[in-house]
């Protein structure tokens, strides 16, 4: 089972070397997003991890960053499996996702601030761009809710205006806009809620691509493997996970707009600046010993990306699987770069007809956000750059291979590629490279599995150095 809340995680990465301490004083205004920087654009994904900043200048409350999505371990560990199982993981909570229950009483709630007591500069939150970002955002799961009582989650980047207000990146293509829009539309404040430091499992199914009106809380129960415990929001009829860190209640304001943005975005650019709705906040609520955590994104690889390239690799590989029953579809990887639009994805599959291949990347190309899609054979390391850029070379004809697809419409004018402002093109593309075996290959320049055994086995006897066998290798001499 997943992690029952959210220091427990905390608990099992700082164990496992995930999770790094600092304790000196630390500025929020720029310390922790430059030591965030530092260890995504410096730590390969092996060697990355996450941190505590146990005394923030200004705040009671400790903060944390980085360490859901730290690396593929740290993203494997917060669901309670091995990194090679994450893609099963969602599989099973896809099939059987578990309604959330509902408590009186929650830890999220040991706290309560009301009023002249709500003040938002009292939690660390950080600065994510220093230099470059309007202001500090609070980058967490935003909940809402319709007038007809659906709710929704997802991550809306939200920008702290003062202490009781804040202008939150609602886009009328997302469902947490549609839901606010119920609300607005009959003249009345919409709801609206920040969670911060809920179980693993909430955050992930908060990013998953799902269906409007699809309850991303049963697919949060699937992933942590029991019901996750909601409670009552303070001042709304808002349903939030009771073993959260922190709450951050609000609610919009009719009419009222404000200037959101610039802000480091995942391609790595700052975003324009535009009109967004301004939430007045109602209420604070937390843990008595609280720790505020904030997604860090901007330049790939970051957190978001990461936690965003797992989770949409399962969600593809569950929707050709099990919803188009595609059963020759053996896995699916998404590059680290993955923000919500624009990356680079592979597919492992086993052809079963001329034309097979193709017509899978064109399905992918048609029904994800991504750019770039390769299909390639079941012996091929899908994780493994060194081993696509292989099936690259010895499987695939520039000419013969290759699937263009134009007139693509590109969400929220994200794709850089695209030029901005005035000069921004009307449409975007993607293309599908089909890297997958065509008729019979050479034999392979190796030596047969027996004696390489062998070899194995006198390596050592010589004392050379021990090394673990990458499944690049393991692959290629079971064909040997």
């Amino acid at each position: 089972m997943s992690h029952r809340d959210f220091r427990e995680f905390l608990a099992a990465a700082e164990q496992r070397g995930l999770m790094r301490r600092v304790t000196k004083a630390v500025d929020r205004s720029w310390e922790p997003a430059c030591f965030a920087k530092w260890a995504y654009q410096a730590l390969p994904d092996e060697k990355r991890f996450g941190i505590l900043y146990e005394n923030v200048e200004g705040s009671e409350f400790q903060l944390a960053t980085g360490v859901l999505g730290a690396s593929t371990k740290s993203y494997a560990l917060a669901l309670g499996v091995e990194p090679g199982e994450i893609n099963a993981k969602w599989l099973e909570a896809y099939a059987g996702p578990i309604p959330p229950t509902t408590v009186e009483t929650a830890p999220c709630q040991e706290v309560v601030r009301k009023g002249n007591d709500v003040n938002l500069s009292d939690l660390p939150i950080p600065t994510w761009t220093p230099g470059k970002d309007a202001a500090p955002y609070i980058t967490t799961i935003t909940m809402t809710r319709s007038l007809e009582g659906e709710q929704n989650m997802a991550v809306y980047r939200t920008l702290v205006r003062d202490d009781k207000h804040v202008v939150c990146n609602l886009n009328p293509v997302r469902h947490g806009y549609m839901q606010s829009h119920t609300w607005l539309e009959a003249g009345k404040p919409a709801p609206i809620a920040w969670v911060i430091g809920p179980e693993p499992a909430v955050y992930f199914a908060a990013v998953a691509n799902v269906p409007y009106g699809y309850d991303e809380m049963t697919l949060a129960g699937g992933l942590k493997g029991a019901p996750v415990e909601l409670v009552k929001c303070v001042m709304s009829e808002l349903m939030v996970p009771a073993n959260s860190e922190i709450i951050i209640e609000g609610e919009i304001i009719p009419g009222e707009m404000d200037t959101e943005g610039p802000f480091g975005e995942m391609l790595g650019y700052m975003s324009t600046v535009s009109q967004k709705p301004v939430v007045r906040i109602t209420a604070i609520t937390h843990r008595k010993d609280a720790i505020y955590y904030g997604l860090t994104s901007q330049m790939p690889p970051s957190e978001s990306t990461v936690i965003q390239s797992k989770t949409q690799a399962a969600t593809i590989f569950k929707t050709l699987r099990q919803d188009l029953g595609e059963t020759s579809i053996h896995d699916v990887h998404v590059d680290l770069c993955f923000g919500g639009i624009n990356a680079h994805g592979i597919v492992s599959m086993t052809p079963r007809h001329k034309g097979h291949a193709k017509r899978i990347g064109r399905l992918v190309a048609t029904f994800s956000p991504l750019k770039r899609i390769t299909i390639v054979d079941r012996d091929i390391d899908i994780r493994d750059p060194l081993h696509i850029d292989w099936a690259m070379n010895a499987r695939y004809l520039p000419d013969r291979d290759t699937v263009i697809l134009d007139d693509i419409y590109i969400r929220m004018n994200m794709d850089s590629s695209m030029g901005i402002g005035e000069e921004r093109l009307p449409m975007g593309s993607k293309i599908v490279f089909d890297a997958t075996q065509k008729g019979e290959e050479g034999v392979f320049s190796l030596p047969n599995q027996e004696l390489m055994d062998k070899a194995l086995a006198s390596w050592k006897e010589a004392g050379l150095p021990d090394f673990d066998i990458p499944k690049r290798a393991k692959l290629r001499f079971e064909r040997a």
